[in-house]
């Protein structure tokens, strides 16, 4: 699945970034690496964009740009 299609409080492990381009390059740069667990934390009020903690940190993507990394659901919802 999409990491945009993670709710806020939600998490994943990403899978793989999508594409060889200059964008997959600076996503990997981010830290958005295969293996890394990840969680979103909020998203803005028109939804776009989505602020994500992993590794310690916390990075904002707009929603272009998680299209471009697929990870597996770890938690099914905050609530859960």
């Amino acid at each position: 699945m999409k990491l945009s299609q993670l709710a806020p409080g939600q998490s994943g492990v990403i899978d793989h970034i999508v594409g060889d381009d200059v964008l997959a390059s600076r996503l990997m740069e981010m830290g958005l690496l295969d293996g890394e667990p990840i969680e979103v934390v909020g998203r803005a009020p028109m939804g776009d964009p989505t602020e994500y903690a992993l590794r310690g940190y916390r990075i904002s993507l707009r929603r272009n740009e998680s299209d471009r990394v697929e990870v597996t659901l770890t938690s099914p919802s905050a609530s859960q």
